[in-house]
């Protein structure tokens, strides 16, 4: 059940506001936590099931994380903890990436492992399957335990108020992916009020329209050129679909996480945002700030910085880098594509801390916003669609003849320090606007 469906604008939400607003304050948890297992079960009937598992555990978890912590019994606190993390490591793991391993293995040679099929139960089996949102649940339900661990958020004790955290719906399909010490407060206490709904609608509004009317009229452009042939395909014509396709995904994924803000609003809570315009950004580095903050903000938090962060050799923060944009590529899907789509991006990352600079003035050549898209979506087509081969007539079309020298003016215009015909990459490092001000700059128009 999306968000942009009849069946959840008029049957489901609507039931769901008369349910949770004509209930006592005290019973507002249990209601959640009922519809929202009804609403997960409308499309995970059986695999509801694992939802429950993983409640259950990290719940108990938590408290066992507790009462070692009171009783100074730290090394046991931190075997729970490392407990919670294998357990939902595993599971996630099993359900995502088991099938993606053994076949991997059997192209290699070694088909030691079964591809599975389907999942026995009694009186038939069922197909073996992606559970629905099991890669945002599982991190939210880790989240818990490390920040009970850390002491950022109080244990709970009332395993109905967790479980509506777990399976909260505004934000269980696709995120963002909320921590728990950002939710602790609001499940025990959040504000109801007029001008709240109000925002909340408005946001819920916003969100509706960006994906219904924008991120669904962008999707057949770029279908359209995905599936013209090389030879037919135009390099103008790669260059807009990319651009459609960078967009279809911004506004697809954007609406829906503006949809989620918005419902959690009609409920009383406030989720933080999950996007900032990410393609005004000026950097990789900043761009990943503001795309996907909530995936961005959870693997800084509970991997990089555990690792040791940048706090370290340069040698030994390379390697966190790569040890997160590998989680972080194969966190989008079992796939290769999506594991070198995340090293594309450590690649990116890593030059900029070492060499590049971030944006600032005497840094690497930046992309502001009409840019920031054409080096951002080149690099999605690997990570979306899986057959690669029908990814690369457009991307192959990209830099034919001319249209190279108008690209590199495009992304000259609008970085002061990019390389162009007329001016080598030596001197990128003082062409950040300076030539402007002096009357040496490049483009003349800019001057």
């Amino acid at each position: 059940m999306i968000f942009s469906s009849p069946y959840f604008l008029f049957l489901y939400f609507p039931i769901v506001l008369v349910l949770y607003y004509i209930s006592p304050l005290r019973w507002r948890n249990p209601v959640l936590l009922i519809v929202n297992l009804i609403f997960y079960g409308w499309g995970e009937p059986v695999y509801v099931l694992i939802m429950f598992l993983s409640i259950a555990i990290d719940y108990s978890h938590g408290r066992i994380v507790t009462r070692c912590k009171a009783a100074g019994n730290d090394r046991g606190a931190r075997m729970a903890v490392a407990s919670s993390v294998v357990f939902n490591l595993l599971l996630l793991g099993f359900f995502k990436y088991y099938n993606f391993i053994a076949g991997s293995l059997a192209t290699a040679g070694l088909g030691f492992l079964p591809v599975i099929d389907s999942l026995p139960l009694p009186g038939g089996s069922i197909p073996f399957t992606l559970p629905i949102g099991i890669s945002f649940y599982t991190f939210q339900t880790m989240s818990y335990t490390i920040d009970v661990y850390r002491g950022d958020a109080r244990c709970q004790k009332n395993i109905v108020t967790f479980g509506a955290f777990v399976t909260l719906f505004p934000q269980l399909i696709a995120g963002p992916i909320i921590k728990y010490k950002d939710l602790d407060g609001q499940l025990e206490h959040r504000d109801h009020t007029v001008e709240k709904f109000a925002s909340g609608v408005q946001r819920f509004t916003i969100g509706a329209c960006k994906k219904v009317l924008l991120a669904n009229a962008l999707g057949p452009l770029w279908d359209v050129y995905l599936a013209t042939p090389s030879s037919q395909l135009t390099t103008l014509g790669a260059w807009l679909g990319i651009t459609a396709f960078s967009l279809q995904l911004y506004f697809d994924f954007s609406g829906y996480s503006d949809m989620a803000i918005g419902l959690g609003r009609m409920l009383g809570f406030e989720f933080l945002e999950n996007f900032n315009y990410p393609y005004l950004s000026k950097s990789a580095s900043e761009f990943w700030r503001r795309w996907h903050i909530s995936l961005g903000s959870w693997f800084r938090e509970y991997l990089y910085f555990p690792l040791g962060g940048s706090r370290v050799s340069r040698g030994r923060m390379v390697f966190n880098l790569l040890i997160v944009w590998a989680a972080t590529g194969i966190w989008h899907g079992a796939s290769w594509n999506f594991l070198l789509w995340g090293l594309y991006w450590f690649v990116w990352i890593t030059l900029e801390k070492l060499w590049l600079g971030t944006g600032s003035p005497g840094g690497w050549p930046t992309c502001t916003a009409l840019s920031s898209p054409l080096w951002a979506g080149p690099s999605s087509p690997w990570r979306i669609s899986p057959p690669w081969g029908r990814t690369w007539p457009p991307c192959s079309a990209l830099g034919r003849g001319r249209w190279m020298r108008i690209s590199s003016t495009i992304c000259a215009t609008t970085c002061p320090s990019w390389p162009s015909p007329s001016r080598p990459p030596r001197r990128w490092a003082k062409a950040s606007g300076a030539g402007c001000r002096s009357g040496r700059g490049w483009p003349p128009s800019r001057c």
